[in-house]
């Protein structure tokens, strides 16, 4: 027999039981709560970048009608790159592609369509592509470490079988059994608020444009390098975890370019904010 709270999540260790709904209904509105946890995370994300505006040279404005522009290309790409390595499950029925509230949406294809969109954004307004990808991806850590709780209301994104402390229970209605996993959804949160709080910091001493975003790229990729391998649903193609092997190559790739980049000199004048506050340069002045 199933058990009354057979939909509930525990943390034993914690002394801990909740039973989220994953919908909330407002009359005839059906409110999915992953959709809108990513929605809050990616307001407060905006929040974020509207407030740091002045201390990277931005405009406001300019910054609103960006996220026009990228937050398109984010959720448009992370749903085909989360599809593209799990067609099987939608080979039968394509029209559930387009059913994101059900969950799908890859972290890593998102991250890929904001650099898209930032790039894209920064030829039409004539802004520093370095300068945006710091503020966007940190605006971006904010997105991340909210949006992973979508995953706790749908109960997905976690990892293998443990008997850590930290273990989540949930019940298997084919096996008619608790069972116990590592909680990756919350691991990721936690890695994604320390790499703000420090990178956050690490912002107000950046020596050129493009540092935080270089931060970024070690930071995260580091972190879902060692998470992913604990999940069971990871993206593979062939036998390889494809995010797991993106985040190792972004890692190190970035890792290596902060270490060349700490051996060379860095003028202040040279960053844009401080190229903003210097103002155009008279007519044929170099």
């Amino acid at each position: 027999m199933i058990p009354a709270n057979y939909s509930s999540i525990s943390f034993p260790a914690l002394g801990i039981e909740v039973n989220p709904p994953r919908t909330l209904s407002l009359g005839p509105l059906t409110i999915h709560l992953y959709g809108l946890i990513i929605a809050v995370g990616l307001i407060l994300a905006v929040v974020y970048a509207c407030k740091r505006c002045k201390a990277f040279g931005m405009k406001e404005d300019d910054l609103l009608d960006g996220v026009l522009w990228v937050t398109p290309f984010a959720i448009i790409c992370a749903r085909i790159y989360y599809v593209v390595f799990s067609w099987a499950d939608y080979a039968e029925n394509p029209i559930s592609v387009l059913y994101i509230w059900e969950g799908g949406l890859a972290i890593y294809g998102a991250v890929i369509g904001a650099v898209i969109g930032v790039i894209v954004f920064c030829r039409i307004k004539k802004v520093s592509l370095p300068m945006l990808l710091d503020m966007v991806l940190l605006g971006f850590l904010i997105g991340q470490l909210i949006g992973r709780w979508g995953n706790f209301f749908n109960r997905e994104a976690f990892g293998a079988p443990t008997t850590c402390f930290a273990r989540m229970g949930l019940y298997n209605t084919v096996t008619g059994q608790w069972e116990y996993y590592h909680p990756t959804f919350l691991y990721e949160s936690l890695w994604n608020l320390v790499g703000l709080i420090f990178l956050h910091i690490a912002s107000k001493h950046r020596k050129y444009d493009g540092q935080i975003a270089l931060g970024y790229a070690a930071w995260y990729g580091l972190g879902r390098t060692l998470i992913e391998g604990l999940r069971m649903d990871s993206l593979y193609w062939g036998s390889i975890r494809v995010s797991q092997m993106l985040a190792a190559i972004s890692c190190i790739a970035a890792v290596g370019v902060l270490i060349w980049q700490r051996f060379r000199p860095h003028d202040p004048k040279n960053l844009f904010v401080n190229r903003v506050k210097e103002g155009p340069k008279p007519e044929g002045e170099t």
